[in-house]
């Protein structure tokens, strides 16, 4: 009996220094770990939606090309984005997001190589105040890539692969990291009051402008424009596709502006999450019934091709302030994005800029308009600045991505011969057909 009190005793002064430290300093409680946990599956969860608006440009490009064309176009997006993975990892996320500057507001060090936190990282160890670091790159990574696949669309049909990819690794390692670092890395656009909430500008106007680059350098398609300025016909190979690609790119979307709140550990950000998901539907709502209608009177037959195209401009729209609009503010954003498509793509033709699926005026022209109607809501921003942060990244963007085509031109060529365009870029860059069950469209 005294053996075994004399066992308790023991294992209870045993004991005493680990409950004494248990007490010194407590597990961290919900309320301490809520909004890490919080915020970086908001990270995750909208970071893999945006990933799947890479599938929505893969099924939209493969339905708005001819079916001759179909295969290379999958293929371009497939390795886009695997491109961009490795790129943002390797210099783009050290560039957009520095510890330190190389040149103050304007340059973040490059090949900053991406490292993610230990394995088991304990809550004790953590930075609380915000999210995991693999989420972070994660969700980020996912922007980069969605500027790379609004280039692949416009220039279509006619572009050799192996120069758009090597093109792909100069926008996604270094153009658009260091362009989205001036406002998001908290370089000079941030600090001059410039606001993007999700990327009206940094990320859609930027792969537009690139995408008009491009198209300059590359020429229009074979037979798209005759010689007295009128403009041919080349209709898609599947509109089932091109709608398919629209309604994943809409559902996407949600994660794109949604997962740019940045936050979900309170109350309020959840509201706000909220807001931004009503708010982005009902922009691309209006956009899409904008383009039904005006079709309609314009053309005495709606055209679904435009009307598809008036739903991702209200979403490009609505992208650089989803969160301060009403809903009929977010409606009225939405349907004059919807309207500048319908506007502006006849006006590229009479430009003779072949734009095959019409990603310069849904992403650079509407999304123009997005980050200029901000302050219309916002409060703390003006419209000088607005369009000082558009033409900023507009000219960098633009100019370095006309000097990299016209480099790649000049050394490696950027076009298919015109056998190779008349037959099909399935079968002259890949020598495999998406339908080889049909003739060639």
């Amino acid at each position: 009996m005294n053996f075994t009190k004399t066992l308790a005793l023991g294992a209870a002064l045993t004991a005493l220094p680990v409950a004494a430290f248990a007490q010194d300093a407590p597990a961290p409680g919900f309320d301490e770990i809520g909004p890490y946990i919080m915020t970086t599956l908001l990270f995750l969860v909208g970071g893999f939606l945006v990933f799947w608006m890479a599938a929505g440009f893969a099924m939209l490009e493969a339905g708005l090309v001819r079916s001759k064309n179909v295969t290379t176009q999958l293929t371009k997006n497939m390795a886009l984005f695997s491109i961009a993975a490795i790129m943002y990892w390797l210099v783009g996320f050290g560039v957009m997001y520095p510890a330190e500057w190389s040149i103050e507001g304007y340059l973040g060090p490059l090949f900053a190589v991406t490292s993610l936190e230990p394995v088991g990282l304990a809550a004790e160890d953590a930075a609380l105040d915000y999210a995991s670091a693999a989420s972070d790159f994660f969700f980020q990574l996912m922007f980069c890539a969605t500027t790379a696949s609004i280039v692949s669309g416009t220039l279509a049909e006619r572009i050799k692969l192996w120069p758009f990819l090597i093109f792909v690794v100069a926008l996604t390692g270094f153009i658009y990291p260091i362009e989205a670092s001036w406002q998001w890395g908290g370089g000079w656009l941030s600090e001059a009051g410039f606001s993007d909430f999700a990327g009206s500008t940094l990320v859609h106007a930027a792969g537009g402008f690139a995408a008009l680059a491009g198209a300059i350098i590359l020429g229009p398609r074979i037979g798209k424009y005759t010689k007295d300025g009128k403009v041919v016909p080349m209709p898609g190979s599947n509109l089932a596709l091109a709608t398919l690609g629209t309604f994943i790119l809409w559902l996407g979307w949600f994660g794109f502006n949604g997962g740019s709140q940045l936050a979900a550990g309170t109350v309020g950000d959840i509201t706000d999450v909220g807001r931004i998901f009503a708010n982005t539907n009902m922009a691309a709502s209006a956009g899409a019934v904008a383009a039904l209608i005006l079709t309609q009177v314009l053309y005495k037959k709606v055209d679904l091709t435009m009307v598809l195209n008036g739903a991702l401009a209200g979403l490009v729209s609505i992208t650089a302030g989803p969160l301060d609009p009403s809903l009929f503010g977010a409606l009225w954003i939405g349907a004059v994005g919807g309207a500048i498509v319908v506007f502006t793509v006849p006006m590229l033709d009479k430009m003779k800029i072949d734009d095959v699926v019409g990603a310069i005026p849904v992403h650079l022209i509407a999304g123009f308009w997005g980050t200029l109607v901000v302050p219309v809501y916002t409060d703390g921003t003006s419209f000088a600045t607005q369009i000082l942060g558009f033409a900023a990244i507009g000219a960098f963007v633009f100019i370095t991505s006309l000097i990299i085509w016209v480099i790649l031109k000049a050394t490696m060529g950027i076009r298919v011969s015109e056998e190779a365009e008349i037959t099909g870029l399935d079968m002259s860059e890949l020598g495999m057909e998406a339908y080889p069950e049909f003739s060639k469209g």
